[in-house]
C-alpha cells in the first residue's frame, strides 16, 4: 500500500517555489516544463523524482534528469521522463536539483497538467508485459508527485454497476488471455484468506464480465479484494481501474452502501486503485 501523501510540515503553498507543468503524452513518456525562480547558480537544474518509502523506511530509489532550457518559454527548463524504462509502482515525489548536491532540493509545486492523452482512458495492446501507468498529480499537501503502477498483468474494470444485491463488473484483461476455467474471485482479508469464485463471461479472449452476489461475502464485516483468474490454475490478476487520469479515485467513485440485514455492503477502490468490496456493521 502507498504511503500517505500528506506532510505535516509542508506549506499549503508557496509562490518562491519552482512550479512544474507536466503533459501526458502518447507513448506514456511525460513532458516536464519547470519555471524556475531567478537564481545565480551555476550548475544546470536537475529533476529529481524520489519514490516514496513506506512508513519509517530511508529513501532509497530516486531518478535524476537533466534539464535543458525551454527555447519557446523563456524562463523555463525541461525534460522528458520517457515511458521506457517503466517507473516502480508507487508515488514519486518531485523536486528541483539546483546544486550538485543531490541532497538540496525543492519540493516542486503543479502546474498545468495535460492529461489530455489519459481522460478517454488508454487502450494500451492486449499483451503489455509488464503494463506500465503513471499519472502527475498534486498532492494533498500541494505538492507535483507521479502515482504509477506496474504489473505483469491487469484486469481493467472498465465499468461497474451496483444493484440491491450484487455488483456486475466489465472489464478487459492485459497480459493474459482466458481461457478454459477462467473465474472471478473475491479473497477477503486477513489471516484465513476466505476465497468466494464467481462465474465469469469472457466476450473474447480479453473482454469479460461478472456478478459478484453480497449474500456470498456475509459471512463478517471484512473486505473482500477482486481478481479474475483467466484460466484454471493461473496466476490471480488484480482487478483495478488504472487507464485513465484519475491517480487516486478513492473519494471520485463512490458507489451506493446496500443495506443486507444486520450488515451493509459496499464496492470501492482503494487507495491503489483497486476494486474491492467493503462489509460493514449496518
Amino acid at each position: 500500500m502507498s504511503s500517505p501523501d500528506r506532510d505535516a510540515s509542508a506549506p499549503q503553498s508557496d509562490i518562491s517555489r519552482p512550479r512544474a507543468h507536466c503533459t501526458a503524452e502518447g507513448d506514456g513518456a511525460i513532458s516536464v516544463r519547470i519555471a524556475t525562480p531567478t537564481t545565480t547558480a551555476t550548475t544546470p537544474p536537475r529533476l529529481l523524482l524520489r519514490l516514496r518509502p513506506p512508513k519509517g523506511r530511508p529513501e532509497q530509489t530516486r531518478l535524476v534528469f537533466d534539464l535543458e532550457p525551454a527555447a519557446a518559454t523563456p524562463g523555463h527548463w525541461q525534460t522528458t521522463v520517457a515511458a521506457d524504462p517503466a517507473l516502480e509502482e508507487g508515488r514519486w515525489d518531485a523536486y528541483l536539483l539546483t546544486t550538485a548536491d543531490d541532497d538540496a532540493r525543492q519540493r516542486l509545486l503543479p502546474g498545468v497538467r495535460d492529461l489530455r492523452t489519459l481522460v478517454a482512458g488508454r487502450t494500451p495492446g492486449t499483451s503489455p508485459s509488464p503494463l506500465a501507468v503513471r499519472i502527475p498529480y498534486a498532492t494533498l499537501d500541494g505538492y507535483l508527485a507521479l502515482r504509477t503502477w506496474l504489473r505483469p498483468a491487469h484486469a481493467e474494470a472498465d465499468r461497474v454497476q451496483v444493484t440491491d444485491t450484487a455488483m456486475t463488473v466489465q472489464g478487459r484483461l492485459y497480459g493474459a488471455e482466458l481461457d478454459a476455467g477462467a473465474v472471478a474471485l473475491l479473497r477477503r482479508r486477513g489471516k484465513d484468506g476466505t476465497v468466494r469464485e464467481t462465474e465469469l463471461t469472457a466476450q473474447d479472449t480479453h473482454t469479460f464480465s461478472f456478478t459478484a452476489a453480497y449474500q456470498d461475502l456475509l459471512e463478517a464485516p471484512g473486505v473482500w479484494d477482486v481478481f479474475v483468474r483467466p484460466s484454471t490454475d493461473a496466476p490471480l490478476i488484480r482487478t483495478a481501474r488504472l487507464l485513465d487520469d484519475i491517480a487516486d479515485r478513492k473519494k471520485v467513485f463512490v458507489y451506493p452502501s446496500t443495506p443486507l440485514g444486520a450488515l451493509t455492503a459496499r464496492p470501492y477502490y482503494t487507495v491503489d486503485n483497486d476494486l474491492a468490496v467493503e462489509i460493514t456493521t449496518a
